[in-house]
Order: structure tokens, then sequence, then C-alpha cells
């Protein structure tokens, strides 16, 4: 195995999250891409590398993995600002969409290009050879389905390359990705780890270490309930559903164009009215604060009681469920609603993250504790053969 540098990537709906290294580097990119070409306008190119490469992400990926191969693209807040901005659909699956990979491959070309990592990856003229060892997630339902091993064995089985063409501080630089080993895990599971374990896999909430709980993950284009019971995923009780936040997003989006004339760049834009912690809920008419209230309470109570509907159907199936904890994007935005309607109706025993933070963190956290942990038991197996062949 050669030097690879450990990942955590959860590509999530609304955006990418991934921790790098000994959790040194995060990067956080909205999920937007967008067909370009090569040569995109920059007003005031000689300032170029003085932005955050992550806001002008321009890049060519090719990759026999892709659909599409060979293809140039904004990605992230860029690709946000575009006419043929480009978002997964409701409907589609993570595991085969090209987007998720070329999410995935920014991500990794953005960690492995930067000054810092200069020491650990091979670079020759601006080729950076970059090897790494993954841990990744998928939705319950297309790991039910199988649809991880597929997804797996497309990021083995080739060599990813990720060109910077007109990107702050890295244009002309080439990445190579190769991955030595790849984990995918159920995004259920995933949660469950975060909840009662810390970095080194130690117990931290013995409280509910023992218990039957249910997690309702929901994010953007769908939605999954783990039943936990004796400390892992009942696989036959867990499901999955296509109901996410994103139809919704763009509902409130286009009737925010449709009654008040704002064109909002993307569903990004729309998440931020709702969850900002000042004016939450208005915009901004022809310099007028003004309140979408109406509309978002209309929508996303909607919403909020189809999500209401499939924790009273996967409850009622475990009755002797404990605690549902609700995780992700779209338990964030649908917190309220979720709790007014307990309060109203069964009254179940549900809890939130009241960090926001923490909670659209928590798959990247747990592949990163997963994958961490994976690594150091892979190191030590080495290294216990190699005393063996010593010692022979």
């Amino acid at each position: 195995m050669t030097n690879a540098r450990i990942a955590a990537v959860d590509v999530g709906n609304d955006s990418l999250k991934g921790i790098f290294g000994k959790m040194e580097t995060q990067i956080n990119i909205p999920n937007v891409i967008a067909r370009d070409t090569k040569d995109r306008p920059v007003i005031g190119i000689e300032e170029l590398n003085n932005q955050d490469p992550i806001d002008g992400i321009h890049i060519r990926v090719h990759s026999p993995t892709l659909k599409e191969n060979n293809v140039i693209y904004r990605v992230g807040h860029l690709a946000a600002k575009s006419d043929n901005s480009s978002e997964l659909d409701p409907g589609s699956n993570k595991s085969e969409e090209d987007q998720t990979l070329i999410m995935l491959f920014a991500a990794l070309a953005l960690d492995a290009a930067r000054e810092e990592n200069k020491q650990i990856f091979k670079r020759s003229n601006n080729v950076i050879d970059a090897n790494y060892i993954l841990g990744t997630g998928l939705p319950l339902r297309e790991v039910k389905e199988g649809k991880d091993v597929g997804y797996r064995s497309r990021l083995l089985s080739s060599v990813h390359q990720v060109e910077f063409l007109v990107t702050p501080r890295y244009q002309g630089l080439k990445v190579n990705i190769k991955f030595d080993e790849v984990k995918v895990y159920p995004e259920g599971f995933a949660a469950y780890i975060n909840l009662v374990m810390d970095h080194d896999l130690n117990i931290i909430n013995k409280d509910l270490i023992d218990k039957r709980i249910l997690i309702q993950d929901i994010g953007g284009l769908s939605t999954d309930i783990a039943v936990i019971k004796n400390r892992k995923v009942d696989d036959d009780k867990a499901q999955g559903f296509n109901l996410g936040v994103s139809e919704s997003l763009e509902v409130i989006r286009e009737e925010i164009r449709s009654k008040h004339g704002v064109e909002l760049d993307s569903r990004r834009d729309v998440v931020e009215i709702l969850t900002k912690k000042n004016d939450r809920n208005h915009i901004m008419v022809r310099g007028s604060r003004t309140s979408v209230h109406d509309i978002v309470d209309r929508i996303l109570l909607e919403l909020a009681k189809k999500q209401y509907r499939h924790l009273r159907n996967v409850w009622q199936k475990n009755s002797q469920t404990e605690i549902c904890y609700f995780v992700g994007g779209g338990a964030i935005i649908l917190k309220d609603y979720l709790k007014t309607l307990n309060n109203n109706l069964d009254g179940y025993n549900i809890d939130f993250f009241e960090d926001e933070q923490e909670s659209i963190w928590m798959m990247a956290n747990a592949y990163y504790k997963l994958i961490a942990d994976f690594s150091r038991r892979n190191k030590k197996e080495k290294q216990s053969e190699e005393q063996k062949v010593v010692k022979k």
C-alpha cells in the first residue's frame, strides 16, 4: 500500500462535506455543477490567485467511470451562478449519477492540490499523483439494492483525473486520483456510529448503546429510517423513501419567483433563507425586507406531514422503539414543523440536534471515524505480517 491519505466524504444532496488527513482539512461545496467551456471569462484575471479556490472551481474531469467523459464543469458556488446549473433530481440514484462522482473527484483534487500536501503526494511538473483511502456512504435504499458494490468497484477500478482550468491558485494543475481502498457505508448505520462513538470508536453515549432507536435521516432527495437493535442496523426493517426536501425547495423557489419576481440561483439560496439566524423566511424585494412565511409554512408543513406519516408507520412496526433521532439537513429545515405535529398528534419520543453544524456534518464525521479505524487496523495487520516474515 502506498502513502495514501484518508478522506471521508459525504456527497449530500445540498452540499458535499469532506474531512481529510488527520482532520486538519475540511471542505464544504454546494452540490451544483454546470457544463462549461475551457476559457471562462474572468473580470480581474490578475487577481485570480488571491481568491479562494472553493469559490471558483473550474475543472475538466476525465474518468472511464463517467457516462460523459472528459467534460468541463463549473462546480459549487461558481456553478450556482450559471444559467445551466444542475442539481440532483428527485428519484435519482446517488450511486449512478455522474454528478456524485464529479463532486467527489473535485473535492479530492482540491485537497490534493493544497500547498500543505506537497510532501504527501508525488508531483511531477504540474501533475499530482494522489492516493486515497476513502470512506463514503449511500442511502439505505441503494445499499439494500446492492448498488454500493458497483459504486465501490467503479471507484477502485480506474485512475480518475481532474484538471484545474480557470481555478484560483490551482490553474494548470492536473490531479490523478487513485483509491487504495473504498468503504461505502449505509447512511443510517453511519448516523448511529456518530451518535454513540468517538473518533477512536470508544462508546461515548452509554445511555443509547443498548436502546432500540430509530434514526430518520432527511436528505435532499431521500429519507432513510434506520432501525437500530442490538447495536446494529436491522436490515430487514430499515426503510428508504424517495422523499426529501429538494422538491419542496424548488416549489418555494418557483413561488418566490412567481409572486415576488425574485430569482434565486439555487436550492442552496432557499436553504439560507429558511435557516439564517436573523430575518429567517425573509427576502429583499426591490430593496425592501419582505416576508415569505406564507409560502414557506404552507409547503414545508405539507412535507413535514409526509415525513411524520413515515415515522408513524415505521414506529408501529417497531413498537418497542424508545426514541427517534431526526438527522440531516432536511431535519434542520423541518424541525419546528415536526415538533408541532408531534405535540399535537402522537407525542412520540423524538429528538433533534440543536447544533446545526453537528447535524450537517454528522455523516462526514461518521465516515471519518469508520475509515480512520479501518486504516489503523490495516496498518497493524501489515506490521504484524512484516514481523512474522522477519522472524522466519
